[in-house]
């Protein structure tokens, strides 16, 4: 049914902590399934397809392809990296708005 806090209808923060689903995991399925306009519906059948289509297999394709990538072009050793002037400028700025990024994180208060 439609949570509601009053009624005790839903899943809540202790809740969630007793199933012994990790976190980041809950993190990951809230932010998918946020809602841009409208309600959004929970569903334990969703949050379990939602984490073994888009999460595991998505990510474990994406790790498989770049394992796959360096044994196949570099020997199976990833290669020392040698930075160039713009390249220190690019991760100095993307380092600034990741620290930006995290300070605005933690600003965040639930309603």
């Amino acid at each position: 049914g439609k949570f509601s806090k009053s009624r005790g209808v839903g899943v809540f923060g202790d809740m969630a902590k007793d199933t012994g689903i990790p976190a980041d995991i809950w993190r990951f399925y809230l932010l998918y399934v946020r809602p841009e306009g409208q309600d959004s519906a929970f569903s334990w059948s969703d949050l379990m397809l939602k984490n073994n289509s888009e999460l595991l297999n998505n990510l474990g394709n994406f790790i498989n392809r770049a394992g796959m990538f360096v044994c196949k072009f570099f020997g199976g050793t990833v290669p020392n990296m040698v930075l160039m002037p713009e390249d220190k400028r690019l991760l100095a700025r993307v380092t600034l708005e990741l620290r930006q990024y995290h300070q605005l994180l933690e600003k965040v208060r639930w309603v």
